[in-house]
């Protein structure tokens, strides 16, 4: 789709936001992190990032005031708007009443799943949405671990945040490691505070998250690849034999000689460290039996 496309929706109205909260007698909700996206530029930014075809179903994540969710009823074929507030979400069930394309969830995306939500779960699906900083990392880990995957997951998050979730080795982090050990991810579009109602203190980001099953280790060495790397991001100014020393159940010469044997620097840090060098290291810290015990182990970062 060209940049200029635009795009027709449902809700016109949702685009002053400010007025329409005024008009419900409604107010942004600071402990659910409530910002509005207002700018038609930055939703048509999100349009095109989703590339949605008539057929497509999608899980819109924080629905809101159904600024997007016109928007995406009008292209898609299915739209699963999920709302957590539940002033919004009787909103939303009455604006868009009668529009059968459209269904309405309360509840938190954290506690729900591809067939709570879907009504054929073997149908593609993609997911949208404005996160809140506050659930970034858990709503990415909860959505890249739903069965099916989505085809593609384009969320708004704060600018920093998507800068670390793309970063390369040298400047990777915990939540970096866990979203491109399952996925692709490109920051799409910068989108400035002022896009938003009420504008937030820092800039967003368009993130696009195309997740790959074939790229997801095994269950037991991702278990692994995460317990060894909380431990280390934990400590991440320690070299990685420093950090893991006590960690994995063996003598720092044999875990020296085995960073050596899969061609990691026993003095480097954490997040230094490619995404197929964690995989190694936990795959080769699993088969030679030196997994850590349950307690010590996480699936992603908090």
């Amino acid at each position: 789709m060209a940049e200029d496309t635009d795009f027709p929706t449902l809700t016109p109205e949702a685009l002053a936001p400010a007025q329409l909260l005024r008009s419900l007698d409604l107010g942004p909700r600071k402990a659910l992190g409530q910002n509005f996206l207002a700018s038609k530029s930055a939703l048509r930014r999100i349009l095109l990032a989703l590339d949605l075809r008539p057929g497509d179903a999608v899980v819109e994540v924080g629905a809101g005031l159904g600024t997007l969710t016109g928007f995406l009823a009008a292209q898609a074929g299915q739209v699963v708007a999920v709302e957590l507030d539940d002033n919004l979400a009787r909103y939303l069930a009455e604006r868009f009443h009668g529009v059968e394309t459209v269904r309405v969830v309360p509840g938190d995306i954290l506690d729900l799943t591809p067939a709570e939500l879907l009504s054929d779960v073997t149908q593609p699906y993609k997911v949208a949405g404005n996160l809140p900083y506050y659930i970034t990392s858990a709503a990415l880990r909860h959505i890249l671990g739903w069965d099916p995957a989505p085809q593609v997951i384009v969320v708004m998050v704060q600018e920093e945040v998507a800068r670390r979730i793309v970063a390369r080795p040298g400047e990777l982090s915990l939540l970096a490691l866990m979203v491109q050990l399952r996925a692709q991810a490109e920051i799409a579009a910068r989108v400035p505070a002022g896009a938003f109602v009420p504008p937030p203190k820092v800039d967003s980001a368009l993130l696009r998250i195309v997740p790959d099953p074939a790229r997801r280790p095994h269950p037991a060495v991702e278990k692994q690849l995460f317990a060894l790397a909380r431990a280390a991001f934990q400590q991440k100014r320690k070299t990685l034999l420093n950090s893991l020393a006590g960690i994995v159940p063996i003598s720092r010469q044999h875990l020296a000689q085995l960073l050596l044997d899969l061609g990691i620097n026993p003095a480097a840090r954490a997040q230094e460290l490619t995404t197929d060098q964690w995989q190694a290291l936990a795959r080769a810290t699993t088969e030679r039996h030196h997994a850590l015990p349950d307690e010590e182990s996480a699936n992603a970062p908090a």
